[in-house]
């Protein structure tokens, strides 16, 4: 009852796991892989990433403000970890570069990924992410040139933090993406009343969990108007009504990620309350996959 298909890769329930969670040790990917449709890796590039110095998590009272910075041991380095994944659920490799063609260089790393997923939004890392992802035709053209790499299917990641959404998404979609993730962090920074300086070192961050949740609900809902590729919704999911939510805006899978700093057993506690909701309702989640825009 709780399975979706997901551009091929079948999900044993819709729920994955975000990007940059829990760090880069696949210990912690093969534990939430057990009951978790799918994970999705710390982003990677080609060359170790230090990122940005301490602080760099804010938890305030509607989610968390973060500002890691992309930090990542390089891909040759997290390919020999990720090597030893237990394959529980499929496993989404997380990408980020500057320029195409390393984009898709990145692929050639990973022959154990089931999927990867292009970080087009991160909003605090310097040349990467968002600096990318706002442009439509650069976004067309990375996509391009990835999926002339592999064969896989490849989700790119979209950011709330440009003038238009869908223009991005659509450009993600003429590039031949299988799908797309809607969204990364919203932009956001917060200031220490007594030293009256921002708390985050890099001074600004991007904000996830709950109070993200209405902005990526109304992004999956407009790319679900526009587009044809399937939707992963992303921002907030911490109940079992918020994946149905996000799968009645249109989306096929969530993922989700602040929600695990609260319980790490939250994918298997989400799922027993999913389980409990298809039976009260008699229908599978995958009937639900935008549900409100035929209503």
């Amino acid at each position: 009852m709780l399975e979706v298909e997901l551009c091929g890769l079948k999900l044993k329930n819709p729920m994955i796991l975000a990007s940059g969670i829990l760090g880069s040790h696949i210990s912690s990917l093969n534990k939430i892989a057990e009951n978790a449709g799918a994970v999705v890796a710390k982003s990677v590039g080609v060359e170790a990433r230090e990122g940005y110095k301490n602080p760099v998590v804010i938890n305030y009272s509607h989610g968390m403000i973060n500002a890691v910075g992309l930090a990542s041991p390089g891909a040759r380095k997290f390919a020999e970890e990720l090597a030893n994944f237990s394959k529980a659920a499929p496993l989404i490799v997380s990408l980020y570069a500057s320029k195409p063609k390393e984009f898709a260089s990145l692929t050639s790393y990973f022959p154990m990924a089931d999927a990867f997923e292009l970080n087009l939004s991160c909003p605090h890392a310097r040349n990467v992410g968002l600096a990318v992802g706002s442009d439509p035709e650069l976004v067309k053209e990375i996509v391009i040139e990835v999926k002339r790499a592999t064969s896989k299917p490849v989700f790119a990641k979209l950011s709330p933090n440009v003038r238009d959404v869908v223009e991005i998404g659509k450009a993600a979609e003429e590039g031949g993406a299988d799908g797309v993730v809607a969204i990364n962090t919203v932009k956001g920074m917060s200031i220490d009343i007594f030293s009256k300086k921002p708390i985050l070192s890099n001074i600004s961050g991007g904000v996830s969990g709950e109070a993200i949740k209405p902005i990526a609900v109304k992004c999956v809902w407009d790319l679900y108007e526009e587009l044809e590729i399937p939707i992963i919704g992303a921002g907030g999911v911490t109940t079992w009504k918020d994946v149905i939510e996000f799968m009645l805006a249109g989306a096929t899978a969530v993922q989700i990620g602040s929600a695990l700093f609260y319980s790490y057993r939250i994918f298997y506690s989400l799922k027993e309350s999913l389980i409990a909701y298809t039976r009260w309702t008699g229908e599978k989640l995958s009937e639900l996959i935008g549900a409100a825009h035929r209503r």
